[in-house]
């Protein structure tokens, strides 16, 4: 029996319906499978950059530092086979165990699916970068007899600067998370994946990127315990109606409004869709205002956060620029709420989130760029998993002004990870799924 009354159609970036009639309980990152590959990949999938290991130990320019005259000239991509296959003899459990490596550029990057064995036995997803690391290091000191003066090299290379750093700063094997420390607080790590990197992954395709930072940031919500009662079904809602463009909501707002639409009108088109579907009707008038009332109010905060994303997605498509998501984020609301009298987008929190999100991106403070926040982050962390969605949106229709731009940042994402279904398409894996 479905934990919910409410369904809903799901339909594609494209406009195309994928599945009808959906249980809302079969998107929760609890029971959708393809969600929970999703996460489970996340914590499991580390990329080794091969070729920029063997061009680190060259030059000499390991971890963050530059050591001459302790420069290395192996052919590691040359003996790409044995390397890969000794690193994954090493951190394989048993033979035949769900152990996985996938090539890429001719073997010069490669991701490697540590077994779930690893993180079952482990107290968090470190197991997965630390086994990697380890196994790559002793098997390019083990094919080319490095003697133990140089294995230090090797390791600086491999590592980075870690354990001299608390992270493994310039390493050159990358997860797709954080390390744990740098989590501020109880079940943040999915929401502390910066937003180039999302960008990356899904080819900076606007909605699927949006929907796996939804994806990211909801499961997220349901991590730190932000899902539980009756805000299970809150959250779910605006997962499925802000990400997953649930009813085609997010796909035909911006069709209506992208050739000449504004904020405004995108608040419009939402306001007399939601009278349409009677999310909201007609209440009391306020001299020549007129106030609307709800009987649902989360599932018109799930309207709220649609519409949020589809300004977003008229706003800096017309510009080509991400660092209007924060006034988006902040103005689309405002109106929303002065045409309505209803509470906007996470019933205020995205346009607290968005004022400070404006001051540290790109404002008086300067330094930053909406393509580095996440959810993590002390400007972006406040509102519930539907701020960053649209700031992956923002960032992949930039078409270059970011100061750090998702290629700069975030170009191993696009070559490993973005060459993988559930990562690059996760609207049309997690409809499969459901």
């Amino acid at each position: 029996m479905a934990k919910f009354k409410d369904t809903i159609d799901l339909y594609d970036d494209a406009g195309k319906l994928l599945k009808s009639g959906v249980p809302l309980d079969k998107i929760s990152p609890l029971v959708n499978p393809a969600t929970r590959k999703i996460i489970d990949l996340t914590k499991r999938t580390i990329a080794v950059n091969l070729g920029g290991i063997q061009d680190a130990l060259k030059t000499g320019k390991v971890g963050k530092g530059h050591v001459l005259g302790r420069e290395m000239d192996l052919d590691i991509v040359g003996n790409k086979d044995a390397v890969i296959g000794k690193i994954k003899e090493m951190v394989q459990v048993q033979e035949g165990d769900d152990t996985k490596i996938r090539e890429f550029s001719g073997g010069k990057l490669f991701l490697v699916e540590v077994p779930s064995a690893r993180l079952e036995a482990a107290s968090t997803y470190d197991a997965a970068i630390t086994s990697v690391a380890a196994a790559t290091t002793y098997a390019i000191v083990e094919q080319f007899d490095v003697g133990p003066f140089d294995a230090a090299m090797v390791k600086g290379a491999v590592w980075g600067a870690y354990p001299h750093t608390m992270d493994m700063k310039g390493a050159l094997v990358t997860s797709i998370l954080n390390i744990p420390q740098n989590n501020e607080g109880l079940g943040y790590a999915l929401r502390n994946i910066p937003v180039n990197h999302v960008v990356m992954m899904t080819n900076k395709n606007a909605m699927e990127g949006a929907a796996l930072a939804s994806t990211f940031e909801q499961a997220g919500m349901f991590e730190m315990g932000n899902a539980i009662g009756p805000f299970e079904r809150a959250q779910l809602l605006t997962y499925a109606y802000q990400g997953l463009n649930a009813n085609n909501l997010v796909y035909d707002l911006v069709k209506k409004n992208g050739s000449t639409g504004t904020i405004g009108t995108v608040v419009q088109s939402l306001v007399e869709r939601a009278i349409e579907d009677k999310v909201i009707t007609p209440g009391k008038k306020g001299g020549y205002f007129q106030f609307y009332d709800t009987k649902d109010p989360m599932l018109w905060n799930a309207y709220a956060a649609a519409g949020t994303m589809a300004a977003t997605m008229v706003n800096c498509g017309a510009g080509r620029f991400a660092q209007a998501v924060s006034s988006t984020l902040l103005y689309f609301n405002d109106l929303l709420e002065h045409e309505t009298g209803l509470p906007g987008c996470d019933y205020g929190r995205v346009m607290g989130t968005a004022v400070g999100f404006s001051f540290f991106s790109h404002s008086i403070y300067g330094g930053g760029g909406p393509g580095i926040f996440n959810g993590n982050h002390v400007v972006t962390r406040h509102a519930a998993g539907v701020a960053i969605p649209c700031v992956v949106a923002a960032a992949a229709l930039d078409a270059g002004t970011q100061m750090f731009s998702p290629e700069s940042t975030s170009k191993i994402y696009a070559d490993t990870y973005g060459k993988v279904d559930v990562f690059n398409k996760p609207i049309q894996q997690i409809a499969q799924g459901v």
